[in-house]
């Protein structure tokens, strides 16, 4: 259980932020320097040095949003350069990809963040150049939208790059694609000129995930545990219809795998931030106060169940069902321990599960008295009202599980502290059933890697901390209006 009770305040853990941005620039750079963009896009590290993995081409967004979020942290400005160039150069075919469901981690990671920081005066206002972004937005958020299957209960899905009966748990993070899309105006048209609304797709998916991969502790089936994510869901394509669990990187399906349990934590408060400041924009659609309820109920479920099986210091290990936890002794209550004999911790899932706690505690803790008159569940109990002061207390847990991982993941051993190592976050895993990591000689056990997606949720994780020590409020990926602008 992740140690609320011994959690450290923001200024410890800002503290730690310079080392973070060193790491971050050190390898960051010596990628750039050393990377040759003909072999595709850097994936994971093997001995140090990035390298590829063909499955689908999902992490490019985060080797150009890394350069992004180092030149906002830094001012560095080799950074933005390179992150420009790189999206402009590289990214386009990520536009128009038919094939993925990945427009969120691709696409609003560049396009999305550049656009914001010009919105923010980050970095300097050009017209055509934020038209260029919008427009990249739009298609990319309509793209991502017309990669859907229907269900048998009148919903939906953006179904997975494994085909159209397949609902994943991390495209709940690609509905930030859609927003941002809708956001600009912007529709997806179908057969005979069919206008078909980027938000109701959006609420469908995020309505599906929440019913069919998130688990309430309601006997759907045996293994049903409150908070309990599953990676996949299949679906009978000729009808819509649910038919059986499923997973392609956890142990089983009736286990969960830590690092799907974190995109959805992460994917579900930071659509709720959207859904607060937008809710005139999507009040027409009549679903804003019955999505918020759902939203929060499944956050909260899932961050309970992150807080109850992650070891005290945040970090989790890859699934909760891996077999050999069962040699580790009491390993929920033991410091998780990268160099294991037994089975590998996953610092990705930490760094993406702490930026969803960091958002859903300020969230539940900001819009506490407005919350208060609504019947929610936030415990697994069903709907009920829960007075402002309770919201707010489990609002602060959350923080407090959040600033405990950020301070475990900005300090070695998980802080890379090799200057000739390319990666920023060790101790990541990408697929282990298929045994794809890097295992060091005389291990059996993975350890010591990095990969790009555990990079970028670091240093937005890190982003976050930073802005909040200097009085700001934390980036938001819908923050993309320009004072004065008008597209």
């Amino acid at each position: 259980m992740i140690a609320t009770d011994r959690a450290p305040d923001l200024a410890t853990v800002a503290a730690l932020l310079p080392a973070v941005w060193e790491t971050g620039l050190k390898a960051t750079g010596l990628l750039r320097d050393t990377w040759d963009p003909s072999r595709g896009t850097p994936v994971f590290t093997e001995a140090g040095t990035y390298t590829t993995r063909g499955w689908t081409e999902w992490t490019q967004g985060f080797q150009f949003g890394n350069m992004l979020y180092l030149y906002e942290a830094t001012g560095e400005r080799a950074m933005l350069e390179a992150g420009r160039r790189g999206t402009l150069a590289a990214m386009a075919p990520h536009l128009t990809h038919t094939g993925v469901h990945d427009h969120g981690f691709n696409n609003v990671s560049t396009y999305g963040n550049l656009l914001r920081m010009m919105a923010e005066q980050t970095i300097p206002y050009d017209r055509w150049e934020a038209e260029f972004y919008r427009l990249a937005l739009k298609v990319s958020g309509a793209v991502q939208a017309s990669r859907w299957t229907a269900t048998s209960d009148g919903g939906g899905f953006v179904h997975s790059f494994n085909g159209a009966h397949s609902l994943f748990s991390d495209t709940i993070r690609s509905m930030r694609a859609l927003a941002l899309a809708h956001q600009l105006g912007h529709v997806l048209m179908g057969e005979q000129d069919r206008a078909i609304s980027l938000a109701d797709r959006l609420f469908d998916h995020a309505a599906s995930t929440a019913h069919f991969n998130v688990y309430y502790g309601q006997g759907r089936d045996g293994y049903d545990v409150r908070g309990r994510v599953v990676h996949e869901s299949i679906f009978n394509t000729a009808n819509g219809v649910y038919r059986c669990a499923s997973t392609q990187q956890g142990y089983s399906p009736f286990s969960t795998w830590t690092r799907g349990l974190a995109w959805v934590l992460a994917g579900y408060p930071e659509e709720l931030e959207w859904l607060r400041d937008r809710a005139a924009a999507v009040a027409a659609h009549n679903r804003v106060a019955a999505t918020e309820r759902e939203w929060i109920r499944t956050a909260c479920a899932t961050a309970d169940f992150h807080l109850a099986t992650t070891p005290p210091d945040g970090v989790p290990y890859w699934d909760t069902g891996a077999p050999g936890l069962d040699r580790s002794g009491a390993w929920q209550g033991q410091v998780a321990d990268p160099f294991t004999a037994t089975e590998p911790v996953d610092s990705s899932a930490a760094a993406i599960a702490a930026q969803g706690l960091l958002r859903l505690g300020a969230y539940l803790v900001a819009e506490a008295d407005r919350l208060a008159q609504m019947e929610l569940d936030l415990d697994g109990n069903g709907p009920a009202v829960h007075n402002a002061a309770a919201i707010k207390q489990q609002g602060a847990r959350y923080r407090a599980a959040a600033l405990v991982t950020a301070r475990t993941l900005f300090s070695e051993p998980y802080l890379n502290g090799d200057p000739s190592h390319q990666g920023i976050l060790l101790h990541s895993i990408y697929h282990q059933p298929n045994r794809w990591d890097y295992v060091p000689a005389g291990s059996s056990v993975p350890y010591g890697e990095s990969c790009m997606w555990g990079d970028y949720h670091l240093l937005e994780l890190a982003l976050m901390v930073q802005r909040e020590a200097d009085g700001k409020a934390a980036q938001r990926f819908f923050d993309i209006d320009v004072p004065g602008d008008t597209p």
